[in-house]
């Protein structure tokens, strides 16, 4: 049965797209409903579902119908090889990012500790070797095992005492107690990728949000209403209106003056009573951080690159300046150490340019490049979110009062609504009003701009008028007449 009205449902819907296509000026439902013979219910239902579609544009008859168009043709948003690999393009390209950042987590936790350790370890071997050396040539000994002792005074410094001390300080127990520490690989991964994004769940915020207020405002809501729970400007808030109404049922309507409002019954008929609230909600975007560590570890973390930058370009200067040596009985510092390993096995000076130079070179660069990409891309992103954050603010405040609209009205209240540039972003928020309604401007007695958006206020009026016609029962699911316990 199930089957059977989705394809009868599916055969209506195209019969619509075939109406709409015979008509460049556009129709009215009833138009539609005519030329097809299907109920004008059903046409009602699956209009929306058009326009969101193929980018439908609704406009309001002086008889205060709806009328639908499409100016940008008949390609399909959703159906058609475009947007079929548009959508396996995207996909690919998430799954081939998250892949490659792990692989990517993975060689940078492998190549910090490993090399610092590498580099500890062969630090202390020349120490212990140097000390132990040719007891004849004491100068050398002694210069050899003072640059030793120097690094094995350094490696004190960057392991012992910022990890071990920590462990005997007489607060750790409480510490760990109340503040769990975070493993070493995902604190690496915070600094140098940080902690993802604060706010994977906007997108259903969003739409409970949207939801809850339709609940308390009798299932109605008018587009700059949307604007504000959504942040999106006019023509955006348009097409995404659309989509809702598709996916939780709701349909345009026309007031008697010809305002366009949008009504979803279907949200009403619920078992749950809607919560009492007087004002818009206004969600708000965090912004993203650098990183949940404390400085101080981030701190270390680029201490340690430094080590292994240091020793990397130890290695290379030493492969291209000193180049080969003779191999002896005594060993002449930490590259001769390595020069005179590596001889019984392979020829060492290609292995210590590349392996022990270059290689970590390239890979401390990249380190510490990453952070400062991304700071620099998280500082273009929080930009966008504040001023997301605060067009909410500012479209609420012109829809609260539209009849007087100051620049210093649009102040923000919230640090997350605070743009770098207030006066250009309230420039911006109320051009972009005035792309929905025209305002006019006055000045008052203390010189200062006054945006009056009346037909903004006119809108607000019929929205009120509409939702108090509609029937406050429509959402009460009545008196049980079956359960299925009885």
């Amino acid at each position: 049965m199930k089957n059977t009205d989705t394809a009868g449902k599916n055969r209506a819907y195209e019969q619509i797209i075939g109406s709409f296509k015979t008509r460049q000026n556009g129709a009215t439902p009833a138009d539609i409903a005519a030329s097809t013979g299907l109920s004008l219910n059903t046409v009602k239902e699956l209009v929306p579902k058009a326009a969101d579609e193929y980018s439908g544009r609704l406009e309001v008859t002086e008889s205060g119908e709806i009328l639908y168009s499409f100016p940008k043709g008949f390609t399909s948003r959703y159906r058609g090889f475009a947007p079929f690999l548009n959508r396996f393009w995207n996909k690919f390209v998430k799954i081939s990012i998250k892949t490659g950042a792990l692989i990517f987590k993975i060689w940078i936790m492998v190549m910090l500790v490993g090399y610092f350790l590498l580099f500890m370890a062969i630090a202390l071997a020349s120490l212990f070797l140097s000390m132990a050396g040719n007891s004849n040539n004491r100068s050398r000994r002694g210069g050899n095992a003072f640059f030793g002792m120097s690094i094995f005074n350094l490696i004190i410094r960057l392991w012992f005492y910022s990890e071990l001390t920590k462990s005997l300080s007489p607060n750790a127990r409480n510490r760990k107690s109340s503040q769990p520490s975070r493993p070493l690989y995902k604190a690496i991964f915070s600094f140098v990728f940080g902690d993802g994004d604060p706010n994977p769940n906007w997108d259903a915020e969003t739409k409970k949000s949207f939801i809850a207020y339709l609940k308390e405002k009798r299932g109605v809501i008018s587009l700059p209403e949307f604007m504000v729970i959504s942040g999106l400007k006019p023509d955006e808030a348009e097409s995404a209106i659309t989509a809702f109404c598709v996916e939780f049922g709701g349909s345009p309507e026309a007031t008697e003056d010809g305002t366009v409002v949008y009504r979803f019954d279907e949200i009403l008929l619920g078992a749950e009573t809607a919560k009492t609230q007087n004002d818009l909600p206004l969600l708000l975007k965090t912004q993203q951080s650098f990183s949940s560590n404390p400085q101080k570890m981030n701190w270390w973390f680029s201490l340690i690159n430094g080590f292994n930058l240091l020793f990397g370009t130890y290695f290379l200067y030493n492969a291209v300046v000193t180049g080969p040596i003779v191999v002896t009985r005594q060993i002449q510092g930490i590259y001769g150490f390595v020069y005179t390993f590596l001889t019984p096995y392979m020829n060492p000076l290609p292995v210590i340019a590349a392996a022990l130079g270059i290689v970590p070179i390239a890979f401390s660069i990249l380190f510490w490049f990453v952070p400062l990409l991304r700071r620099f891309l998280q500082k273009k992103e929080n930009i966008k979110i504040r001023f997301e954050n605060f067009r909410k603010f500012g479209f609420s405040r012109i829809w609260k009062s539209p009849l007087s609209v100051k620049k210093t009205d649009l102040n923000p209240m919230y640090k997350e609504a605070a743009p770098a540039n207030i006066k250009e972003a309230q420039d911006k928020v109320l051009k972009e009003m005035g792309n929905y309604v025209i305002p006019e401007v006055t000045i008052d007695d203390s010189k200062n701009e006054v945006y009056i958006f009346a037909d903004l206020d006119r809108e607000k009026q019929a929205l009120e008028k509409y939702r108090a016609s509609v029937n406050p029962d429509a959402s009460s699911l009545g008196k049980t007449i079956f359960d299925s316990r009885e």
